[in-house]
Order: structure tokens, then sequence, then C-alpha cells
């Protein structure tokens, strides 16, 4: 997609953890987009601890050539996409910015996806990243599914 932007895609760990142990979904699929170069994975750090935390956890209930093998395909993934990272909120800006989410845990993702401007923050996390964020944060916050539906409206 030479010389066109391509859709910045902000992905919750809850996203990015399901794209890469589930066989397939809307969440394979996104990152799918990511690999192909037709959006780009903007991956907060953050976001990619508590991946990769879950996935060690994850592969602990794995066979060993299973685990190793999703070890394996998650540095696959971060090597074709080659992600925009997002560093870590500064703690001062978590702090002061606690009132926008209603988990505590979520601050600093939320700070990241601000920081970094994406075009959308895909997440299944609606009860915590719900209407009223999006609002207050002018973050565009949805879920896999309804990201496609978007989509796929661009081609009706």
């Amino acid at each position: 997609m030479t010389g066109q932007r391509r859709i910045r895609l902000f992905l919750d760990s809850n996203v990015l953890t399901g794209g890469i142990v589930s066989p397939w979904g809307l969440d394979k699929a996104t990152l799918s987009l990511c690999a192909a170069k037709v959006c780009r994975l903007v991956l907060a750090e953050v976001v990619r601890d508590e991946v990769e935390e879950n996935l060690l956890l994850h592969g602990e209930r794995l066979p060993a050539l299973n685990a190793d093998q999703l070890i394996e395909d998650y540095r696959h993934l971060i090597e074709l996409t080659n992600p925009e990272i997002i560093p870590y909120p500064d703690r001062d800006l978590v702090r002061l910015n606690r009132r926008l989410i209603r988990h505590t845990a979520d601050v600093p993702v939320l700070m990241s996806a601000m920081a970094s401007k994406p075009d959308w923050l895909l997440t299944h996390n609606t009860k915590h990243f719900t209407h009223a964020v999006a609002q207050r944060t002018s973050l565009r916050i949805a879920t896999p599914a309804e990201f496609f539906r978007a989509l796929s409206a661009l081609f009706r």
C-alpha cells in the first residue's frame, strides 16, 4: 500500500492475545490485516508486557512443543507487523487521568492509546472501555466485530 496511509489499530491485550492463541476469528483476522500491512499495528509497551505475561501463562497449560510454537508465532507476528511502539505513559499522567476510565489497571493502556492517536482502539473490554470513555478521550473504541462491520461498509 505504498503512498496510502494505513489504518492505525491500537489493540488491547485481549484482542492481541486472542489473535495469537485462537485458531481463527476476528482477533486473528485483525492481526492478519496488520501482518499483510493493510493496517498498522500500534503496540503500547504496557499492552505488550501484558500479552507476553498472558502467553507465558497460557503456554504453561500446553505441551512443551505447543508452548514453544506459541512463543515463536508471537515473535513472528511482531516481526511481520513491525508495530509502532508506544512507550509507557508517565506515572503522574496516569495518576492525573485516573477519572477517565473505571478500572485503574486500564488507565496506562488508555493513556498510551491517547498518546498514539490511533484510528481505532480495538478491545473486547466494553465494560471498561465504554462509549463514555470514547467520548471523554476522543478515541474511536470498538470491538473487532464493530471494526469489521465499519470496514465492510466502505465497500458497499
